[in-house]
């Protein structure tokens, strides 16, 4: 029997149409995009499904990517009886999965990383901070090569041979593979931003894990409640540690990671972490027959 777990990416996967069929053709879907737009005081269904340039704006891209995962989730659980072994997610893809282990209510996941998008997005003036691709490069190396320049960080550990830094432009960042982000993530000038998150997490009820889940902050599972809010509040200016969550999973048997969400970037890292673990993606409503067929159920 496979050991599943569930994967949700992060910030930067968003596309236009995200969600739609699943939107128009399941009920419970509808329900949760209805239930955000509700929520938040604007159209869910129009942010995710017509062109427009808010999408890539952080603080509608966050509520967005989480409402569209979130929806995706329920409906193939519902379709298919799975439920998952245990949970990651990429950075914001960490609000989903806490959905999927039971420790916040899909509600407050939306409405809260609606707070999480404004605070990022503020946190740092347009233009003085950037995030960067470095390829093929050991990420120890990468450490030591960076421990020197004062204001920049790894962001993202993904998977070998991809690592990300994050942190003031000047400071050499610029002299990689740019990434298309409105601001340094997961970087220590994201400290105070971080800190105004746990005024908005003070309001949101969270619950024991009903199935594990891992944190970025540590690559290690969380199975007490009274951790989560401080693992939240570290993330937003903390590593990312994808690979070596993975690579926890692993350990712990895990064979079969479904990515749900939009696009393709967890399945893709995943050969590169481990060419063995089966990785499949749920992002239209027809990959779930897919899924089911591959899996036998």
């Amino acid at each position: 029997m496979s050991k599943i777990a569930f994967i949700f990416p992060g910030q930067g996967a968003q596309i236009c149409g995200m969600g739609q069929d699943f939107y128009e053709q399941a009920e419970t879907a509808k329900e949760i995009f209805d239930k955000a737009s509700e929520i938040l005081g604007f159209s869910m269904p129009e942010l995710c499904f017509e062109k427009n340039d808010r999408l890539d704006i952080t603080e509608y891209t966050q509520p967005a990517m989480v409402t569209a995962s979130i929806a995706m989730m329920k409906v193939f659980m519902e379709r298919t009886g799975i439920t998952p072994s245990g949970a990651a997610g990429l950075s914001l893809g960490e609000y989903p999965a806490m959905a999927a282990a039971g420790v916040m209510s899909a509600e407050d996941a939306i409405r809260t990383v609606r707070q999480r998008g404004i605070l990022m997005q503020e946190a740092v003036p347009a233009g003085v901070g950037a995030m960067s691709a470095v390829l093929a490069m050991d990420g120890e190396k990468i450490e030591e090569v960076i421990a020197p320049i004062d204001g920049v960080q790894i962001a993202n550990y993904n998977c070998p041979g991809q690592i990300v830094i994050s942190g003031k432009k000047e400071a050499g960042a610029k002299r990689v593979l740019p990434l298309n982000v409105s601001g340094p993530f997961h970087s220590s000038l994201l400290e105070e931003a971080g800190e105004k998150l746990g005024e908005v997490l003070a309001q949101v009820e969270v619950h024991t894990p009903v199935i594990p889940y891992i944190a970025n902050v540590t690559a290690g599972y969380v199975t007490d409640a009274g951790d989560v809010k401080p693992l939240l509040i570290k993330q937003v200016s903390s590593s990312v540690r994808w690979e070596q969550s993975i690579r926890r999973m692993l350990e712990d048997g895990v064979d079969t990671f479904i990515e749900i969400g939009p696009g393709r970037t967890l399945t893709g890292f995943m050969k590169k972490i481990d060419r063995n673990a089966k990785a499949m993606n749920i992002e239209k409503l027809e990959d779930i027959e897919k899924v089911k067929e591959a899996l036998g159920c």
